[in-house]
């Protein structure tokens, strides 16, 4: 399983899927596996080897975070709204 440090948590990374097949990143405390944050958002626009990383409003830092951890490596940005969204490689299994 895949730790990750996102703000003064310790994290288990739990890999799963939205309901169209693309891949959801969620932040698990390591002490008692509740969830702690979606790292991801669901788009349309994402290869299969993708993820859109949620980084603004509670989850400011994560893109950070999970790059750090050897998670993902950012690659593009899409626009949606009135925020930037960072597309990244996954590089986990």
């Amino acid at each position: 399983m895949y730790k990750v440090k996102f703000k003064d948590w310790d994290c288990y990374v739990q890999k799963t899927e939205y309901f169209d097949g693309n891949t959801a990143l969620i932040l698990l405390d390591q002490e008692d596996h509740v969830p702690v944050a979606t790292a991801t958002i669901n788009h349309h626009s994402l290869d299969k080897d993708e993820v859109a990383i949620k980084n603004y409003s509670e989850n400011t830092g994560m893109l950070k975070a999970l790059e750090n951890a050897g998670i993902v490596q950012k690659t593009r940005e899409i626009n949606q709204g009135y925020v930037t969204i960072p597309v990244c490689k996954l590089l986990i299994e």
